[in-house]
Parts: C-alpha cells; structure tokens; sequence
C-alpha cells in the first residue's frame, strides 16, 4: 500500500474541458497506482476548512487541484501552513502558474508527473493582505479579467475577444510607484506583479520571473502610441528582456522591468485590479511583499 493519500479537487465550471472523463481518467490512473484517493468538488467560496481537518485527520499526503489559476489560488492560500503536496492538472483558461512550473497541460500526463515528480517550494505574495501566487495586475489587464469573469463561455477566444475589445478602449492610467525610499510616477496603460511568468497560453509577460527566487517581477506598460503597444510587447517578449535598474532614464523607456521583495503602488486615478486572473476590487494605494517558500508544488 502506497503512503501517499490523494484528494483530487475538480473545478466543474473552470475551462472547456470534459469533466467526467477527466474523473474517470484520475479513477483508473490512481487505482493503477494503488493510492487510496477521494474526489471532490472545489468550492466557489474558497472554504476549505472541511479540508484543512480531513488532512489532519486523516494524514492526506497530497491535494490536487483540476483547475485554473483562480483555483489554484484559492486552495493554496486556504491550506497555508499545513504540510501538503500541491499538484495541479491545469484545465483553466490561462494555466500561468502550471506552465510557469512546467507543468503539462495535457491532463494524462499531468496525472503522470503527479505520480512521478518532486516537489519544490514555492513563492507567492500578498496585495493589502489579498492572496496572490501566480500574476495579478492593475490597469488594461485587469479591465480585460472584469469583462471576462461576465461571459458565459470561459475559454482563449472569449479572452482574445475581451483583450481585443479593452485595447480599442485602452487609456493610460496614473501611479506614483514607491521602492526603498524612492519613488516615481508614471502613466501607464498596466503594471503586472508576477510570480509566474506569464499571464497564461505561453503569454509571456515577465521573462526573469522565477517561482522560487523570493522576488517579485514588476512590469509597467508605459503611455506610448497605442499603434505602438503591440510591436513593443511583442519585443518585450522575444527579446527576453533583462532586468532593469531603476536608476535608468525611465522616461525614455516603454517599459520598466524591475525585481523586488515588495513595492507600493499608488493607484491615483484607480485603475482595476485582478488578482491570480479573477477580478478584484481596487483600492487607492495597494501593498504588495513578497510570502518566501509558501507551499510545496509538485512539478518536473
């Protein structure tokens, strides 16, 4: 008999995938590997404290998450401090933290990896005390999570058409950015905090980030000629770029990109708010520090 006990959480309504073949597909895999396992259904609200006292109680090894980075959230923040194994199977629409972590999106072969990986510890970060490990943002990303979080169908092209939409109504919004004492403003169509680096789908937004380093990415799209935006971003991500200093003429670049282990934002004219993809309510002035080490992911 194994010594791992699973409790695999499904997300019924996260992303288009098939739920009950993926059931059968975790029923028939899991038994094959004769670990006692149970099923069971996330929870909309995020309480998870039934959870928290079966895995103390019981000695659950493991909590799999079937879902997206909104699910992912959601349980990780919930069993902090307990001595689990996270593992996801990524059928969300963006999937950012798990292909960050190189995780396969394939569900078969994320069951594989579920089985056969280790585990390593990984970041996340607070924003006023809100709960974050994958990416959140404030500005044209965050409209686009509001307008999303409204439609019927969750899947890429209905978060294409939300982006597409948002970038033809796009309008630079106003920070003051505060760092170690120093501090600057900005106009800026978003600023995104990531732990992850990429919003999801391979979009890569933060080409340094790493879920491990105890640092935080910030990207800040700077105002420009929206008919720019798009060549910027694409340069931005291929070009792989490098971590700036903050001392550079910041006002003659698009973008700044910079690490740290926490910053404040000053959201002047109170740009949106999202946070791990699910829409927030945003705040005049937001906090942000990064949590080292919260929780043992299972990946490659």
């Amino acid at each position: 008999m194994s010594d791992r006990k699973i409790i695999y959480l499904i997300n019924p309504i996260s992303g288009t995938s098939k739920k009950e073949g993926l059931r059968k597909l975790i029923e028939r895999e899991t038994t094959a590997q004769g670990i006692p396992f149970e099923i069971q259904s996330t929870n909309a609200d995020g309480d998870y404290d039934l959870l928290k006292d079966k895995i103390l109680k019981e000695g659950i090894t493991d909590v799999v998450v079937t879902g997206g980075d909104g699910t992912v959230n959601q349980v990780t923040s919930a069993l902090r401090g307990i001595s689990i194994r996270i593992g996801i199977i990524p059928v969300g629409s963006g999937n950012g933290l798990a292909r960050t972590a190189g995780i396969p999106t394939k569900p078969q072969q994320a069951l594989a990896l579920i089985f056969t990986g280790k585990t390593q510890k990984v970041d996340a970060f607070l924003i006023n005390n809100q709960y974050a490990c994958t990416l959140s943002g404030i500005g044209f990303d965050a409209q686009v999570a509001h307008d999303f979080a409204t439609k019927a169908s969750r899947g890429l092209l209905t978060y294409t058409q939300q982006s597409i939409i948002n970038f033809f109504k796009a309008q630079p919004y106003q920070f003051e950015i505060i760092i170690d004492g120093f501090s600057f403003f900005t106009d800026a169509f978003f600023i995104s905090i990531a732990n992850s680096n990429q919003f999801g789908n391979n979009f890569t937004i933060a080409p340094q980030a790493n879920l491990h380093d105890g640092l935080l990415d910030i990207v800040i799209v700077q105002k420009m000629n929206k008919a720019k935006l798009p060549f910027v971003m694409l340069k931005h991500i291929r070009s792989n770029n490098k971590i700036q200093e903050l001392v550079e003429s910041m006002s003659q670049k698009n973008i700044i990109y910079f690490q740290t282990t926490s910053l404040i934002i000053r959201n002047l004219k109170y740009a949106p708010l999202h946070i791990d993809g699910e829409p927030r309510e945003t705040a005049e002035e937001f906090r942000i520090e990064i949590l080292k080490d919260c929780f043992e992911l299972i990946q490659v």
